[in-house]
């Protein structure tokens, strides 16, 4: 199968003046994408295709990726549902999940399709979902998702966390056995929630995690609300399980909201440990809260990959996702205060699995020959057009196949 694309957009340089970046140089050309990769990119390319796609000059660019989102619980797709106040903190939420849980199974299947497909029209790829493993719901949240992320395994490619949302020692030893056979199924992360102010053991919480992502041969992605000294602690004892242990499966730290409520040396120090040990961190770029905004540019200037996530399309916990991971780009430069052409395109790395068609010096990496052609169209003149305009989407690709398309009025530069 060869796929055809004519007439896109590809960013080629930046332009300088008094060594400040003033725009993004870009060129129109055509790209063919053989077995799922390209394998020819130039102007006029003269091959036959089974399907050509005129770009009409819009922006070729790297998909996106969902990196933090739970697909198994949710309101969207279902109408508007505010939560109720969390008058007690996460036990609140806690509580409320085990009878809303139970009482959502018939319609949450259908909910998770329907966000999946809202995700790819909005130009993601991937998505790494977190799903509920707890006392009430067991292995039941598991399963269903499998059942629906194997519907589109041709359009997407993805990681469950098997999540013990409500602790993994508070609901006593019986659990951890529901756990395991939620490992079973084939999950690709095991999870886990504060172990100092959930568990109240961070010792025994993460001798247990890793023993069983050992076991089970699966990444850990690690959510810690913990802020200030408490969750830099925290941080610490996991990066001394990796190094005690020799742990080599991936480790995310979702939200680590401590990383922005320490003092300077202390972040030096986690992040230099962090870098080494190849820790990750997800973000949903938190804005009610300075102390809980990542320095996510100082985190990445210093060798520790940062992903954005959204966490929530409106649930019982929150009421603002939307799956607009263009929107969440925009909201990380207003939050910094990136206003150039440099830091606002240089931004799309978070959203991307790291993937910019411009490198930091302003060199063109992407695409090249061979690159998996997982891509977007966008109405935008360069990436940090996109950004800060927040331009739409008309086409989605992944592995060179058309998993979303659709006609928009093409207004280029010329955006209100």
């Amino acid at each position: 199968m060869k796929q055809l694309i004519r007439n896109a957009r590809l960013e080629t340089g930046y332009q300088t003046k008094d060594e400040v970046v003033i725009k993004t140089n870009t060129e129109i050309t055509d790209l063919l994408i053989e077995e799922g990769r390209f394998s020819k990119i130039g102007p006029h390319l003269q091959e036959s295709a089974d399907v050509t796609i005129d770009a009409k000059k819009q922006l070729l660019l790297p998909s996106l990726r969902e990196m933090h989102i739970h697909i198994d619980k949710t309101y969207f797709g279902n109408g508007w549902q505010a939560p109720i106040p969390a008058k007690n903190g996460i036990y609140t939420r806690l509580e409320e999940e085990k009878t809303l849980l139970p009482e959502q199974l018939e319609v949450a299947e259908q909910r998770a399709h329907t966000m999946i497909q809202h995700y790819i029209r909005l130009g993601h790829t991937h998505i790494r979902t977190h799903v509920n493993v707890d006392p009430q719901i067991k292995t039941k949240h598991v399963q269903l998702v499998k059942r629906v992320l194997q519907d589109y395994e041709n359009q997407i490619t993805y990681e469950i966390v098997a999540f013990p949302q409500h602790g993994l020692l508070r609901n006593g030893s019986e659990f951890l056995t529901i756990l395991e056979d939620a490992l079973k199924l084939g999950v690709t992360h095991i999870g886990g929630v504060d172990p100092a102010s959930l568990d109240r053991n961070i010792g025994e919480v993460l001798a247990t995690t890793f023993a069983l992502a050992k076991k089970y041969n699966v990444g850990i992605d690690m959510h810690l609300h913990d802020r200030d000294t408490l969750g830099a602690f925290e941080i610490h004892r996991i990066l001394d399980f990796i190094e005690q242990k020799k742990f080599s499966q991936p480790v995310t730290l979702s939200h680590a909201f401590a990383l922005a409520g320490i003092s300077d040396n202390e972040l030096d120090e986690l992040m230099q440990r962090m870098a080494e040990n190849k820790v990750d961190v997800t973000t949903t770029v938190v804005i009610s809260d300075e102390n809980l905004t990542l320095p996510v540019k100082k985190l990445y200037d210093n060798g520790v990959t940062v992903s954005f996530g959204h966490d929530s399309l409106t649930d019982h916990w929150s009421p603002f996702g939307t799956g607009d991971t263009i929107q969440k780009l925009n909201l990380f430069i207003e939050r910094c205060g990136y206003i150039d052409e440099y830091q606002i395109s240089q931004s799309l790395r978070y959203a991307s699995g790291g993937i910019t068609p411009l490198n930091e010096q302003g060199e063109q990496v992407w695409p090249k020959i061979g690159d998996q052609a997982n891509l977007i169209l966008v109405d935008a003149v360069s990436s940090a057009h996109m950004i800060a305009r927040q331009c739409p989407i008309s086409t989605v690709v992944s592995a060179g196949e058309i998993i979303y398309q659709t006609d928009i009025t093409l207004k280029g530069a010329y955006r209100g």
